[in-house]
């Protein structure tokens, strides 16, 4: 299968290809559960994740520096004011406001100007994988923009403590994942950069470098666990359930009482 632009995020992409977001869904992170069912549900198209606004805003900051703006207006008309002056809705106003931040900042905007949105592909752990970069600069760097709550909370993991959020969202497992299929493309190991921004009040713009010691580590979790999520994608194996995430609640069948116990197991 040939990738472009136009069938990246197809279903018949996603069943050919790894992803990042795919592995996540099967795997999870430290911030987020992952659940095999619901990772097949969606590939069976049986399910689809719901587009929220902290979404929709970070995919209108991605838009305006690909240069997609225009048409990312027309498929989301849910962004703007259904009367009156018919203006974009305040998440919105203030995504136009991070991009004017990014904008005046020319060090940020430095890591911004390279290729937009370059499709790759590699293989990785016994299977295909496909990444797309938001700024590639070639033999320099590989840049991934984000827009996120905040940059410096850190969030706490039970048994592990704080966490910045870049391990805690995985991120530092896209890196990994990145560098190794440019490496395998261009037979350079580039640095790994997040181009990120807040939605405070006042955003925060910050470029983190995501070291080659976390990098590894991420990669060496994805391979650890590679095994198991390609059985389960092929069917060899029976998908667990998480029974936390709303695709779970959504197909759950009750065949018996739960104890006061099961409510407290995952502590």
């Amino acid at each position: 299968m040939q990738l472009t632009a136009e069938n990246y995020y197809s279903n018949e992409a996603n069943r050919e290809y790894m992803s990042v977001s795919q592995f996540k869904d099967f795997y999870g992170t430290y911030g987020r559960l992952g659940c095999e069912f619901t990772a097949l549900e969606k590939l069976e198209e049986r399910w689809e994740e719901e587009e929220t606004t902290a979404l929709l805003v970070g995919s209108y900051v991605d838009a305006y520096f690909e240069g997609t703006s225009e048409r990312f207006k027309i498929e989301h008309p849910n962004i703007f004011k259904k009367t009156g002056d018919k203006g974009l809705l305040k998440d919105y106003v203030k995504a136009e406001e991070i991009i004017a931040r990014i904008e005046r900042d020319e060090y940020f905007m430095k890591y911004m100007s390279g290729q937009k949105q370059v499709i790759m592909t590699g293989e990785l752990f016994g299977t295909k994988w496909k990444i797309k970069i938001d700024s590639y600069i070639p033999d320099v760097a590989i840049v991934d923009l984000k827009v996120m709550a905040s940059i410096t909370e850190l969030k706490w993991v039970k048994d592990i403590g704080y966490l910045d959020f870049v391990r805690y969202w995985g991120y530092d497992i896209q890196g990994a994942v990145y560098q190794e299929i440019v490496r395998q493309n261009t037979g350079k190991k580039l640095p790994f950069y997040i181009a990120a921004a807040t939605k405070e009040k006042e955003p925060d713009i910050r470029i983190v470098h995501a070291t080659d010691n976390y990098l590894q580590e991420a990669l060496n979790v994805v391979g650890a666990n590679m095994p198991r999520v390609l059985r389960v994608k092929s069917g060899e194996a029976e998908p667990d359930r998480c029974e936390l995430c709303d695709c779970c609640r959504h197909n759950r069948v009750l065949t018996r009482p739960i104890s006061i116990m099961d409510l407290t197991s995952g502590i």
